[in-house]
């Protein structure tokens, strides 16, 4: 489209702006379409006529034009386009549309030139807003119009164009006719909906002056021709009917009179003012571009715009309209209207909020007493402005008044409250407000920050608004941009300031990411809380700590309920009691600040138990027992502490010890749990038979075993199937008993469950005191108990015969009653223990050769007590198996 029509263009504008590929807006012969400038990104409106709108393939010219009446009419309307286009580089006003690039002609016959950006021309707008307003229904409001929403569904929405905007926007174009007026020595000649264009702060600028001219009565000298009316008054139509004079909105002074006068001008101001409120929105006069037309229409009164006929307007007019400026406009003699200037002074415009814009337009003019009133009583009325007002209109004029530092802390205060009263608000913050701000506090580098109290005053209110900037921005675009002005409040020497800063650590948590906390956030508050000498920034910044460890914050805790859901945001904040810093910071970086700190004000140290408290969540309970217990009883013996302040430090210590006690014990238990499986393993894989006997299940052949007890030599090879468990233990002293020799498969003193006798027979388990097993003679079996078993018995402890298993006794000088039990099918015999019968030393037990004959159990019992008496005074060691040997 237009991208490719540019390709014909060889102008300075094409080359030096990136323009885009649709226009915007078309307005009269004019496509608009949206530019930046390559070098500096400064946006304009690119405003592009084509040669080819005049060809007569276009409809624009009729098939019987010769070609010199062509190349004619073409010079005159080419003309007529520069003469606006050079009008507007020499006038310079407010109102009056600012060119920004001059028109330049190209190679193909286009024209093109750049103004400031503009949304769209009046005429535009009011066409929109008759095709809203049709799509509405009869039935829907004057005042809104309907649209379809992306869901497909019909919604009411109020108009752009409102009252506010439309007093702001005549006043601005009175404002431009005055100076074209009285300054410029100009007349406009045909000011229509068409050449007033509204920029992109709302305001309306006058343009289109393709027929300005000087008034006839002028007695200045100009270089711009008068207006030919005998031209401009014929409509050819071979020409589009936007390059010629709009006879809807012409003066009767140019019709009838043929006379050229600023009162023209008003006259057709007046008519602009009922296209505004008519519907649909157009002039009352319907002259069809015929001079013979319009003056049949004055020629009756019927027809005339007038007060008794409510000027011809389908729509109820505002009173001071209809009363005071109105009958002053649109009236036929020229003398009875009133001037630009009386009009802007007129009851229509008698109202604070107009009032409030034209002292905004004219406040760069005003004394520095006049500005500080004025911001200061702006917010009283700032709800009562449209909000398309306060944003395109109030909030730029207010943001190029951060340039005055004395006014800065009232701009912003003003600003911030537009603000949140937008619904765009978070776009116009990031478009707008952001990059001011920027500006406003960040020094360039390698400039010095000097201390200014007026911007310290600045500072403070948007530290005041930081939960308000959170909501209205990105976590980049709050990292790029506003932590730096966050630093700025916690580096100020200024106390104020810096509990502000601290205190937006709440805000700063739910936009930025951990990285940047960690490493951009916590460092600045650390070395604010250890350099300062304020109690207050000292709490302050104890305060912070608890949120950087997930605690909450003040103003959560002290919320109420929460049930009405106007705290949710906050209270959302720390949900969970995540803790932002990790364990090693917290451990390695906050702990030692507070182990460090001098004073032991109660506040402080209250505040630093609310820091504990969450440390003792994070930190471990190693760390807890040897770092934090001992500064907490440090903190909690302060000398100012009352009675409940300390109370609150006991309750936290006993917390804290018991937590530790809890996790020691558990990890007590887990290691003495694991210990125990292990030995049991073990004690299981000794115990068992194949563990000694090789798995095979052979008995222990008789030869090894003589070889072993009678010390004749080691016993075969392969063959030591009780290892070393049979090889005789260090005597502890002279004076005490040689250790008994310890069997891993004898049978312990003390009965257990877990002790079963796998081979069928019961044992006895006899306990010795020699000093070694190698000097034990061979054990043989005794013969058959007979009459002199008695007597054996009284010289020695005699073999002992195999007893009854059907009648168990206990033998008086035995410690192992579990293991007597003659339940068993086989017999058995025990070898006689040493004379000490307390002994606990481990025992060992051998089953005899069977035997032909069982005397009885109780003489022969008894027999043995009164041997082993006897033996115990005389023999000791191994003596006492004599007569086994």
């Amino acid at each position: 489209m237009f991208s490719s029509a540019l390709k014909s263009f060889t102008s300075n504008i094409s080359a030096n702006y990136t323009i885009s590929s649709t226009p915007t807006s078309i307005c009269g012969a004019w496509k608009v379409y949206d530019a930046k400038k390559k070098s500096t990104g400064k946006a304009v409106s690119v405003f592009v006529f084509e040669r080819k709108t005049l060809d007569p393939q276009s409809g624009g010219l009729g098939p019987r034009s010769s070609n010199s009446s062509l190349k004619k009419i073409h010079d005159e309307v080419i003309a007529r386009v520069k003469k606006e286009s050079n009008l507007l580089a020499r006038l310079r006003h407010p109102s009056i549309l600012e060119l920004a690039e001059p028109i330049e002609d190209t190679r193909s016959g286009g024209l093109m030139f750049a103004t400031e950006p503009v949304t769209a021309s009046l005429a535009g707008l009011l066409q929109d807003k008759d095709d809203q307003e049709k799509a509405g229904g009869v039935a829907g409001r004057p005042s809104r119009f309907v649209v379809e929403d992306a869901k497909g569904q019909l919604q009411r929405r109020e108009l752009e164009i409102d009252e506010l905007e439309i007093q702001k926007g005549l006043l601005q174009v009175a404002q431009g006719l005055e100076f074209l007026h009285e300054s410029a020595g100009l007349v406009h000649g045909n000011l229509t909906p068409d050449s007033i264009y509204v920029n992109a702060k709302s305001d309306w600028k006058i343009a289109g002056l393709a027929f300005a001219g000087p008034p006839d009565t002028s007695d200045t000298h100009s270089n711009i021709p008068p207006i030919s009316l005998s031209e401009v008054l014929y409509h050819d139509p071979r020409l589009p009917r936007s390059l010629q004079l709009n006879m809807d909105y012409t003066s009767p002074d140019f019709v009838l009179d043929t006379n050229v006068s600023s009162a023209a001008d008003m006259f057709s101001l007046g008519l602009v003012m009922l296209a505004l409120y008519n519907s649909p929105h157009t002039s009352p006069l319907k002259t069809m571009s015929n001079v013979s037309t319009y003056k049949k229409i004055f020629s009756s009164s019927s027809s005339i715009p007038s007060s008794t006929n409510n000027f011809l307007c389908s729509r109820p007019l505002p009173k001071d309209l209809l009363t005071g400026v109105l009958p002053r406009l649109i009236t036929r003699r020229p003398g009875q209207r009133m001037n630009a200037r009386e009009f802007q002074q007129s009851q229509f415009f008698d109202n604070i909020l107009v009032s409030s814009i034209r002292f905004l337009d004219s406040l760069p003019a005003k004394s520095p007493n006049e500005k500080s009133q004025f911001m200061r009583g702006l917010p009283k009325i700032l709800d009562q402005f449209p909000r398309s007002v306060l944003e395109k209109k109030v909030l730029p004029a207010l943001l190029e008044e951060t340039k005055d530092r004395d006014l800065l802390f009232l701009v912003l205060q003003n600003v911030f409250k537009i603000i949140k009263s937008l619904p765009s608000g978070r776009r116009v913050f990031t478009e707008k407000v952001i990059p001011q701000l920027r500006e406003t506090f960040i020094a360039p580098k390698g400039s010095t920050n000097e201390r200014d109290t007026a911007k310290e005053a600045g500072l403070v209110i948007v530290l005041e608004n930081m939960e308000l900037i959170g909501q209205s921005c990105s976590g980049k675009e709050f990292k790029d941009d506003i932590l730096p002005i966050l630093h700025l409040g916690l580096e100020s020497h200024t106390h104020s300031i810096v509990d502000k800063a601290l205190g937006c650590l709440p805000t700063i948590m739910t936009v930025l990411d951990f990285s940047t906390i960690k490493h951009d956030v916590f460092p600045t508050v650390a070395a604010v809380f250890s350099k300062t000498s304020s109690l207050g920034i000292k709490i302050r910044g104890l305060q912070a700590f608890v949120i950087l460890c997930g605690g909450p914050s003040d103003s959560t805790q002290n919320m109420g309920d929460g049930l009405d859901g106007s705290f949710e945001t906050s209270r959302n904040v720390n949900s969970g009691n995540n803790a932002v810093l990790d364990k090693y910071t917290v451990q390695e970086k906050i702990v030692p600040l507070l182990k460090a700190m001098k004073t032991k004000e109660p506040a402080v140290m209250m505040a630093a138990l609310a820091v504990f408290k969450q440390v003792g969540k994070i930190a471990d309970s190693e760390f807890l027992a040897t770092e934090c217990l001992p500064i907490l009883w440090n903190f909690s013996l302060g000398p100012l502490l009352d009675v409940r302040q300390f109370q609150e430090y006991m309750k936290l210590i006993k917390s804290l010890s018991t937590k530790i006690e809890n996790e020691q014990m558990r990890k007590l238990q887990e290691l003495s749990s694991n210990s125990n499986t292990t030995r049991s393993n073990d004690l299981m894989n000794v115990g068992s038979t194949d563990a000694f006997f090789g798995g095979n299940g052979n008995d222990v052949g008789g030869d090894d075993f003589e070889r072993l007890v009678l010390g004749k030599g080691p016993p075969s090879k392969n063959t030591d199937v009780l290892g070393d468990s049979l090889r005789p233990q260090p005597q502890r002293s002279q004076s005490s008993r040689a250790a008994t020799p310890v069997f891993e498969w004898s049978t312990s003193s003390t009965p257990t469950p877990a002790q079963n006798n796998t081979n069928g027979m019961p044992t006895f388990s006899p306990q010795t005191s020699g000093p070694s097993l190698n000097t034990f003679a061979a054990l043989r079996p005794t013969p058959p108990p007979s009459a002199s078993l008695g007597n054996s018995m009284a010289n020695g402890f005699g073999a002992m015969a195999p007893m009854q298993p059907s009648r168990p006794q206990s033998s008086p000088w035995s410690t192992n009653t579990a293991t007597s039990s003659y339940n068993q099918p086989q017999p058995s015999f025990a070898v006689p223990p040493p004379p000490n019968p307390t002994s606990a030393l481990p025992q060992f037990s051998i089953a005899p050769p069977p035997s032909h004959s069982k005397p009885p159990m109780q003489n022969q019992y008894g027999n043995m007590a009164n041997g082993a008496s006897s033996s115990q005074q005389k023999k000791t060691g191994l003596d006492a198996y004599e007569s086994l040997l």
